[in-house]
């Protein structure tokens, strides 16, 4: 008999990931501005380690329990997190700071991050946010994630409002 486990699929391993930690760039699923990009890169140069950049594409929800294929992300949104993560590597190489990307689908935007940066050591992780909201309407906004990821991580999260 099979565990529920044993059903599902590993995370994709990401390469050129050093052991040693890293800063954690993440979105969940908004543009990353140009002021991230650049706090990103200091403490990176800081803490001689390199950025993982880390797109998270909605995963709306499912049906009866099961997944759905119509609530899964569509070719168009999984190119645009792409677009998001390669301009932000490309920034980060003009810079001179060694940097790696991954895109994934969830539904649990905070688990997903948090998980990454502790499976990668992260040292920091750099987020965009909007203003904060009250606690109540924020639960029910995707835009107020990063001070989800900010109260449940256990390393610095710092956050970079325009």
């Amino acid at each position: 008999m099979r565990g529920v486990g044993a059903l599902r699929r590993p995370s994709a391993p990401v390469q050129d990931a050093a052991p040693d930690g890293c800063i954690l760039l993440a979105s969940e699923g908004r543009a990353i501005p140009p002021a991230a990009i650049e706090l990103s890169a200091r403490l990176a140069e800081e803490h001689g380690c390199h950025v993982h950049v880390l797109a998270v594409v909605r995963v709306w929800g499912s049906s009866y329990g099961f997944p759905n294929p119509g609530l899964l992300p569509n070719k168009s949104e999984w190119e645009a997190q792409r677009a998001v993560t390669a301009a932000a590597v490309k920034a980060l190489g003009k810079r001179g700071v060694k940097a790696t990307a991954q895109v994934l689908a969830t539904r649990k935007a905070t688990k997903r991050i948090l998980g990454t940066a502790t499976r990668l050591g992260c040292v920091t992780i750099v987020m965009a946010a909007d203003e904060p909201r009250n606690r109540i309407v924020a639960d029910l906004m995707w835009s107020q994630e990063p001070y989800r990821v900010k109260r449940r991580a256990k390393v610095p999260v710092l956050l970079v409002t325009d």
